[in-house]
């Protein structure tokens, strides 16, 4: 559909009914005008008179499972109504130029996509690597321009970068394998460029709950053939929305606090001859716990103890939500945020005692939603950033007047679960 159709039909609420779901009634306008803006921009970069398609990625948040992953554990996810979107047209040659909006263009030949540790690090890496992961897994690929901007803000926990990732091979998906290519292989090959091409040892939550939609329970025993499992929960229907409060903390220098958590939970596993904490049994760990004191630490078993409950708490979640059973699961998203506070503790560094934003803003949830039928906790990696909350809707003002008091004006952000991870739209 050439530029000045499709803004035709997106003005005149075309779409209105794939936007409602990914964003909400109330916001179809500003939605609508959100396209039509990229559709412009499009055309500033790549000319005028393409064939355009247009596509989303969510971000995406996580539910439960804090900090088990990376030791092949179990968490929950889910899809949020803020993405990536991206305006698209077929290129006949191998080339791939995308623009994301505040960004420098990246522009790629996907010809032979080889690693090069001199692009570790670098969005033009990502596009390689995720053009090696189409082939290698049998898949078709050829090059496109896109432009892209994104909601998703930087440093919120919302996974910015695993849904520009995904974005690559939406793009890829539709453009040359006619959709065939499932959202959670995408994902997996998402993984595979950040891995083998940006440089980054990640997991594989971030880009399976960006593309899949809704929310989603991920068991990660075997990380090479995870089970995934979208779970059939609707958050909005049943009157509450997630809220994710940025108390504004300063991330820097916070690597090694990051780090130190698969790593002392990896050397917990080490002691028995195991990689991982999922092949150590709890019983073992605490047998154990003289020694393991004495050669790595209190901190280090208290890590080791809050992955195998939370692995247990998200297997009676994932239960929950099956169930629609939303005071099971609430239940769990307190524990969660107990154990992460007091045993993983990733809610404030000991570098810097004196700042405790996330403290803070847990104890002012604590104070504003005890007895209203809410959930709060840490979000994500912790240490500074961010937290979040199930809160009945209207008992969101309450909230957000007491934390943006705190945390200043715009802290709070209130999130719709959309059903829709990665999917072409038009």
């Amino acid at each position: 559909m050439k530029a000045l159709e499709l803004k035709k039909k997106i003005g005149e609420n075309g779409y209105s009914e794939i936007f409602t779901t990914l964003y909400g009634k109330e916001n179809l306008d500003a939605a609508n005008a959100r396209y039509i803006k990229a559709v412009d921009e499009f055309e500033k970069e790549f000319g005028e008179g393409r064939d355009l398609e247009l596509f989303s990625v969510a971000g995406r948040s996580e539910i439960s499972g804090n900090h088990t992953d990376h030791n092949y554990g179990k968490v929950i996810a889910a899809s949020i109504d803020l993405d990536i979107i991206a305006v698209a047209s077929k290129r006949d040659d191998m080339q791939i130029n995308i623009k994301s909006e505040g960004f420098p263009i990246d522009k790629v030949d996907v010809t032979d996509p080889r690693p090069d540790e001199k692009n570790f690090f670098k969005s033009n890496s990502i596009i390689s690597g995720m053009a090696r992961g189409f082939l290698n897994n049998g898949y078709s690929i050829g090059g496109y321009d896109a432009y892209t901007t994104s909601n998703v803000f930087k440093g919120s926990g919302l996974s910015s970068s695993a849904a520009f990732e995904d974005m690559v091979g939406n793009i890829l998906n539709y453009f040359y394998n006619d959709g065939k290519v499932e959202n959670p292989e995408i994902a997996k090959i998402a993984q595979y460029a950040e891995n083998v091409f940006f440089g980054k040892p990640c997991g594989l939550m971030d880009q399976t709950a960006c593309a899949v939609g809704g929310f989603v329970a991920i068991d990660f025993k075997d990380p090479k053939n995870p089970i995934i499992e979208k779970l059939d929960f609707d958050l909005t229907g049943a009157g509450y929305s997630l809220c994710i409060v940025n108390t504004g903390g300063n991330h820097a220098d916070l690597n090694d606090d990051y780090a130190s958590v698969p790593a002392e939970m990896k050397a917990i596993a080490a002691y028995f001859g195991k990689e991982v904490l999922r092949e150590v049994c709890e019983d073992e760990i605490i047998a154990a716990i003289p020694a393991l004191r004495e050669k790595f630490g209190d901190r280090a078993i208290m890590r080791a103890l809050h992955f195998k409950e939370e692995n247990k708490r998200v297997t009676y979640q994932t239960e929950a939500l099956r169930k629609n059973d939303l005071a099971t699961f609430f239940k769990g998203v307190h524990e969660s945020g107990s154990s992460s506070f007091k045993y993983l503790q990733n809610v404030y560094t000991t570098k810097n005692v004196s700042e405790q934003g996330l403290s803070l803003a847990l104890c002012l949830a604590e104070k504003v939603l005890t007895g209203r039928n809410a959930a709060w906790r840490v979000h994500g990696g912790g240490f500074a950033g961010t937290i979040q909350a199930f809160i009945k809707n209207e008992d969101i003002a309450d909230f957000t007047k007491v934390l943006d008091g705190a945390f200043g004006k715009g802290a709070t952000t209130v999130l719709k679960v959309r059903p829709y991870g990665a999917i072409k739209i038009s």
